[in-house]
């Protein structure tokens, strides 16, 4: 929601008229959060939306809009930046011991927090962003290699292949799906269960042994934080700049 900065009362002892320092901060921090989720939400339905529609969709002109971003890739760089650590604060804590359930709960982990910005899972695979997104989601890549190169020498995993190229296609397996909802949406279960399913498959496993595996991990899963389907910024100076 974007803030009435006029309204807050904390008042500038200096000057009766302005907001103190602090609260300006905070309303801005608030506005930049909303802009942030009206990107998610335009940027959803079409990934190549402008800075005229995320900013109709935050309820701002363009020109309140440049007060927060510079540019459509600064606003982008930063909603990835954000989400690429929302997904390393779920995906870190796996530490299942056997490998075919934590990637099952990595692959999981992975749609939960992709699943309302899909647009994402676009940038990871193609365009200017693949390698920023890459760089973000280290932490999580190097969490599966260790997870598939302990299944490996566990013979818990498929034995044909070494360590870092089976990670690397299990990484794709799971994009591939998530790429896929991108065009074609997919229901939260429906696409966690695909997820684990394909990262599964890639890993070595039979469907009927995937099956077991998701049927073990998916109950448990913690659901995603959803996205709002629309924002409703309250009347602001900012809405008329």
């Amino acid at each position: 929601m974007i803030t009435d900065t006029a309204s807050s009362p904390q008042i500038d002892e200096r000057n009766n008229d302005r907001p103190a320092p602090r609260a300006r901060r905070r309303d801005a921090a608030e506005n930049r959060d909303a802009i942030l989720a009206a990107a998610a939400i335009a940027l959803n339905r079409d990934p190549s939306a402008t800075l005229e529609i995320i900013a109709a969709e935050a309820g701002l002109s363009r020109r309140a809009l440049y007060g927060h971003f510079a540019n459509r890739d600064d606003l982008i760089l930063e909603l990835l930046t954000r989400r690429a650590a929302r997904i390393a604060t779920r995906v870190l804590t796996v530490d299942h011991h056997n490998s075919r359930i934590a990637i099952a709960q990595i692959g999981g982990g992975l749609w939960r927090e992709i699943e309302n910005v899909r647009v994402m899972a676009q940038f990871a695979v193609r365009g200017p962003f693949m390698g920023l997104v890459g760089e973000t989601l280290a932490p999580t890549r190097a969490l599966l290699f260790e997870v598939v190169d302990r299944g490996i020498r566990a013979g818990q995993l498929r034995q044909d292949m070494p360590a870092d190229l089976l990670a690397r296609l299990v990484e794709g397996a799971a994009l591939a799906v998530l790429d896929e909802a991108s065009h074609n949406p997919l229901g939260s279960d429906e696409g966690a269960r695909l997820v684990m399913a394909a990262t599964l498959g890639m890993a070595g496993l039979s469907w009927a042994e995937s099956t077991e595996v998701i049927g073990l991990v998916l109950p448990a899963m913690p659901a995603s934080e959803p996205v709002p389907t629309e924002t409703v910024p309250t009347e602001t100076t900012e809405n008329h700049a």
